[in-house]
Parts: structure tokens; C-alpha cells; sequence
């Protein structure tokens, strides 16, 4: 039979002497000033090798700590008064009725009655406190009619960005990691020119106010301003399989061999083994990438941008359209002069990479994302004075910020919130959006003031202005897109199409987002 050492004795003995000790310290009926110096008292006669300054500050915690416990264990007897003097009342109403089955049931559905009513009162307590947190996450219902349009299918690797230009003929641009940008017909999703001018993946696409120039940011180091004509194409019977590209140029879509489709889908998962692919939906995405090839090319840009140092994550045109903004990995935004191409300011002052900038559509107003979690405000309105403003309200990456009509900007990060800012107060959001997935690049309905929120979990996402979820674009029926969404933009000019998204499985997606009056004038 094993025999204690006199270590494992001695320790054994200390801890019940210790167990005793801390029994005999019980909360007694003392007063609360008392009842600390007791016990203070009976913990400094043991021998401690803590230094005494530390010692009397746990002491002072421990007495703080047990004073909260003794305050929760009042208040937890005080309910329970209430609770038994609320049963006692509900029991004497009960028994005020006549008759034996009778009065056991009236007391039954009075009791049950009386309940519901105190669960209903409890309920609206504490719903008041908890509504803008429970909003967020809760399934409700859709406000608003969401119909998936067209898809716009052709380049060879995901899609960055996308933007409808402002001007006549109305036209959707994409950016992809293939070092390509496109110009689409927004109506029958044919491709009218492919833009080959950078080295590196084409990461934004924006379109001059006025005139028919884009603006593309690559991974190239550089950004890019370019020409383009394009012309609709009319519709065409459906045994025509050409298109009218140009007034002098028609191009004809070949007929796609199965076997290229093949190749292209075991490249894809080459470079990609964890993603689950549908074979079905890749094939057909990977055969229509064929057909824009052929489309009119442009690859030598009439103004190159270069002065960055990484990656020209995006880039935007300030009002006017003389000058333009771009943001880049080297955690500087630069302002540029168009027409001269020289460079007018440099923007320092991020800690880390910049991921997002946007220009205010009415004001020399210019908005920086970083990964640094903030986001700052650069205002050019004064050409003597230079202003900043930074937004601390994010814990991680923010991925986006940009300007609505008014004077509110909204900003999105990866740490799943959304959040609407006050221009004259930014010290606190004035609305907060809690998601349960990391939001990419989010664009704002100018006319109807909705906010579309790209997530990486694939769903896309519609909030107002004071943080209400509107809608969730449908994923059903192989509708939607199957990987991560990375950016989306209004056109409020189509009536058909008046949402685009574009995503990381190769496609843009346009949606005709239909709300209710009574919504929109709330």
C-alpha cells in the first residue's frame, strides 16, 4: 500500500488549513466597510511572499469583486420576491371563481394569460437595447424584389472591379486579374472592347464624367487613361450569330469546340485545388470566354501614370474630370493633373497598404481605405489649405470607403461590419451594419439610397442608410455567383439593369432591384 511522503503531507495539510481558512471567512452580517477591514486583517496575519504594495492592491480587488457579488445576490433575491408575490396575486384571482373544473380552468387561462403578458413586457424592455444588434443577424423577411437580369461572361480570371459609365452610350466596364478591362453592352452582354494595355492585374475601372476615357489602376505600378468608341449593338434575330461592334467592323462568333472548354477548366483547378468547381457552370463560363477575344483590342494608353513605388490598387476621377486619384500599396495616394500627367500631391499618413480610394461626386472631396483599419478624408475644396480628417471605428482591414449624395460617407472592412459616418461628426458612426462575413468594395444608390454590400461568402447583401437589411440577392437555381464578390455598382440610369456585381468566378452579374415607394420615402 503506498505510504504519503512528508512533502505530499505537509502540502496536504496546508490545503486544508488553507481550505479552512477561506471557509472562515464567509460573509458575515457586518456593514460593507467593516467587513473588507475584517478581512484584510485575517489575510495579512499568513505568511505571503507577495510584496505587501501588490498584496493590499489584491486585497482591495478581491473586497471590490465580492461587493458586486453581494450586490447581484440582493438584487437576485429582490425578483424573486416579485416573482412569488406576482404567483400568490395570480393565485387569489383565480380562486375568486366559482366552481371546482370550472375555477381550475378559468385559473389555468387566467395564470397563462397573466404570464404572456409579463414574457410581452419583459420582451419590450429589453428589445429597445438590443434591436440594432438582433437586426443584423436575424433572418428577415425581403423588402425589396430582386430578379437576376444578365450575366457577362468572357474574361479568364476573376473580376476586381466593375463600373457603368456616366455618359452616353451607357456601357458596363469590368477589371480582371487577367490584365484585362472590357466594355460591355449592358443590354445583351456581348463584349465591344477589350483593353490589353497593362503588365499586371487591372485592379480598378472608372469613366470619365463627360467624356469617353476610362481609368484603370494594375498591378503593374501604374495607371492607365484611354480612349474608347464603342456602339450598341441592335438587336439581332437569334439565328444571326454577328454582331455590330462598330459602324466599320462586325465580328463574328465562332462555334467553341468542347475541347478547349476541357483544357481551360483543368487549368483552372491546377491553379486552384481547394475550391469546389461545378464542371457544368465552369464549362460554360470558360466556352464563352472565347467569343470577346474577338472583340476590338485596344493596348497602347493615352496617358500612363507612374509614380508609385507597388500595386495601383484603385484610382478615381475628381469632379471635373481634370484630375484623378489613385491609391496604392506603398501606403501613398497620389494626385495627378490629366492633361499634363505630372504629378500635384503626394498623400502620406496611412500606416500600411492602402486597399480603396473614392472621390466625392459634387466636391474636391477624396476618401482613403487602409489596412491599417482606418480610413481618411483629404479635402482639396481650398487650394491653400490641405485638410485630413482619420476615422477610427474599425478593427481590421477596411476595404472600402466611399461618399454618398449627401454629406455621409459609408465604410466597409474585414472586420463584418458596415458603418455610415457623418461628414460633421466623426467621432462615432451614426449607423452600424454587423454582418457575418467579411464586406468587399460596397457601392450606395445615389437616387434610393441603398447600400450593396459584396461579400466574401459569396452573398451579396442590401442595407438603407440607417443600417435596416432590405435584401439578400438570390443564390438559387444556379443564380448568383459561386465564389467571393468583390465589388458592385449602381446604374441608376437603366431601369433594367440597375446593379452590377462582379465576383472571383470570372463573371459581372447585372440585377434589377425593385423597392417599394413606401420604403423609398421612408
Amino acid at each position: 500500500m503506498p505510504v504519503e511522503s512528508g512533502n505530499s503531507v505537509a502540502a496536504r495539510q496546508a490545503k486544508q488549513k488553507r481550505k479552512s481558512h477561506s471557509l472562515s471567512i464567509r460573509r458575515t452580517n457586518s456593514t460593507e466597510q467593516e467587513r473588507p477591514a475584517g478581512h484584510r486583517d485575517m489575510l495579512e496575519g499568513q505568511d505571503s511572499r507577495l510584496p505587501m504594495p501588490l498584496r493590499s492592491n489584491l486585497l482591495d480587488l478581491f473586497g471590490q469583486i465580492e461587493r458586486e457579488f453581494e450586490n447581484l445576490y440582493l438584487e437576485n433575491l429582490e425578483l424573486r420576491r416579485e416573482i412569488e408575490s406576482l404567483n400568490e396575486r395570480l393565485a387569489g384571482e383565480g380562486q375568486t371563481v366559482d366552481g371546482g373544473d370550472l375555477g381550475k380552468g378559468a385559473l389555468k387561462t387566467k395564470a397563462s394569460h397573466s404570464t404572456s403578458q409579463l414574457s410581452q413586457k419583459l420582451k419590450t424592455t429589453y428589445k429597445a437595447s438590443t434591436s440594432k444588434i438582433v437586426s443584423s443577424f436575424k433572418a428577415t423577411t425581403s423588402r425589396a424584389v430582386c430578379q437576376l437580369v444578365k450575366e457577362y461572361v468572357g474574361h479568364r480570371d476573376g473580376l476586381w472591379d466593375l463600373s457603368v459609365t456616366r455618359t452616353q452610350p451607357l456601357v458596363l466596364g469590368t477589371a480582371s486579374a487577367d490584365h484585362c478591362a472590357m466594355l460591355w453592352s449592358i443590354e445583351t452582354g456581348k463584349c465591344l472592347l477589350k483593353y490589353a494595355g497593362h503588365a499586371g492585374s487591372v485592379n480598378s475601372i472608372k469613366f470619365h464624367p463627360t467624356e469617353q476615357m476610362a481609368l484603370t489602376a494594375s498591378g503593374d505600378q501604374t495607371a492607365h487613361i484611354w480612349r474608347y468608341m464603342v456602339q450598341l449593338p441592335l438587336p439581332q434575330p437569334l439565328a444571326d450569330t454577328s454582331v455590330s461592334v462598330l459602324p466599320h467592323l462586325r465580328v463574328r462568333v465562332p462555334r467553341r469546340p468542347p475541347y478547349i472548354s476541357v483544357c481551360f477548366s483543368f487549368s483552372y483547378l491546377s491553379a486552384s485545388q481547394d475550391d469546389d468547381v461545378d464542371f457544368s457552370d465552369k464549362d460554360e463560363a470558360e466556352g464563352e470566354a472565347d467569343g470577346p477575344s474577338e472583340c476590338p483590342t485596344v493596348r497602347v494608353a493615352s496617358t500612363t501614370l507612374k509614380s508609385h513605388q507597388g500595386v495601383v490598387i484603385a484610382a478615381d476621377w475628381l469632379v471635373g474630370g481634370k484630375q484623378v486619384v489613385t491609391a496604392s500599396w506603398d501606403r501613398a495616394a497620389n494626385l495627378y493633373d490629366v492633361e499634363t500627367s505630372e504629378l500635384v500631391h503626394t498623400l502620406t499618413g496611412h500606416d500600411q497598404e492602402l486597399t480603396h480610394c473614392c472621390t466625392h461626386p459634387t466636391q474636391r472631396l477624396v476618401v482613403t481605405s487602409s489596412r491599417d483599419t482606418t480610413f481618411r478624408l483629404w479635402d482639396f475644396r481650398d487650394p491653400s489649405i490641405h485638410s485630413v480628417n482619420v476615422f477610427q471605428g474599425h478593427t481590421d482591414t477596411v476595404t472600402s470607403a466611399v461618399f454618398t449624395v449627401g454629406d455621409n460617407v459609408v465604410s466597409g472592412s474585414d472586420d463584418r461590419t458596415v458603418k455610415v459616418w457623418d461628414l460633421k461628426n466623426m467621432r462615432s458612426p451614426i449607423a452600424t451594419i454587423r454582418t457575418d462575413s467579411a464586406v468587399n468594395r460596397i457601392s450606395v444608390s445615389a437616387n434610393q439610397r441603398i447600400i450593396a454590400l459584396p461579400h466574401d461568402n459569396r452573398q451579396v447583401r442590401l442595407f438603407d442608410m440607417t443600417g435596416v437589411r432590405l435584401a439578400r440577392l438570390p443564390r438559387s437555381n444556379r443564380q448568383g455567383h459561386r465564389r467571393m464578390v468583390c465589388c458592385s455598382s449602381w446604374n441608376e440610369e437603366n431601369q433594367t439593369c440597375n446593379l452590377f456585381t462582379c465576383g472571383f468566378d470570372r463573371q459581372a452579374i447585372g440585377w434589377n432591384i425593385n423597392i417599394p415607394a413606401l420604403l423609398q420615402e421612408k
